[in-house]
């Protein structure tokens, strides 16, 4: 990676020493496929365990923030990135090797601003794949493709880079891009070729059915955050996202 840097890959990571190895050799494969540099930022919060140290070994540059905020932490990667592209993959999944390359001819042809990739699950079940095709029909609908985000620097620049929110930034954000696009005559789009890994190790922990539960368990607090009240939301997306590690480890 001593060549000139045109893509930098950003990794958020919250003790995520159990997987931060095979994200960054998924990340090395489709460097192997593209001309240009390619940089891999691990951004560590709040780690207590090894995931600073095996990143550092398997050849990413490591930032740390401290934040309780994923589009804060991804911000900070964005920051300190040197590439003129950026894409953004969490680092318990994975990307296929064409990945970079399907990116940069995407981003290359003039048409694209940015945008995300298809998901795909590491294994399947019938809940799983209920959860799949939910997400593709969403995606579909919408076109607020999300997973691996990708798009000039330039672009997250001007779009004041992800959208500061505990929750739901990743659609904010692709809102965001997709506006910005338009003004510049271009569209927001998604992968054909290639798609984001998935990690299922959540439902391997709490069953293949566990959003669903979820979302029973705590109607009360949702139908709060729908008319104002976070505090209860708030709390779930701590537990299930920002704690979540500290308790699986």
């Amino acid at each position: 990676m001593g060549e000139r840097i045109g893509v930098s890959v950003i990794i958020p990571a919250h003790n995520e020493e159990k997987y931060v190895v095979r994200c960054i050799e998924s990340v090395k494969q489709a460097a192997a496929r593209v001309k240009c540099g390619v940089e891999i930022i691990v951004v560590c919060n709040r780690c207590t365990d090894r995931t600073a140290e095996l990143a550092e070994e398997n050849g990413a540059r490591v930032v740390r923030d401290e934040s309780r905020c994923i589009a804060t932490v991804r911000n900070a990667g964005i920051s300190a990135a040197r590439g003129k592209v950026i894409m953004t993959i969490d680092c318990d999944n994975r990307m296929t090797e064409g990945t970079i390359r399907e990116i940069l001819g995407m981003l290359n042809s003039g048409r694209y601003i940015g945008g995300g990739a298809p998901l795909r699950f590491e294994r399947y079940s019938f809940p799983l794949w209920l959860n799949d095709m939910m997400c593709r029909g969403g995606f579909k609908l919408t076109g607020l493709y999300c997973g691996i985000f990708w798009a000039e620097k330039a672009s997250f620049d001007a779009i004041g880079g992800f959208a500061e929110k505990k929750a739901g930034e990743d659609i904010a954000t692709a809102k965001l891009l997709k506006a910005y696009g338009k003004k510049q005559g271009k569209v927001y789009g998604c992968l054909k070729k290639n798609h984001l890994i998935n990690s299922t190790r959540k439902f391997d922990d709490m069953g293949d059915w566990m959003y669903l539960k979820l979302a029973f368990r705590n109607a009360g607090a949702l139908l709060k955050a729908a008319m104002g009240d976070r505090s209860g939301y708030d709390r779930l997306m701590d537990e299930i996202f920002y704690d979540y590690n500290d308790n699986h480890k």
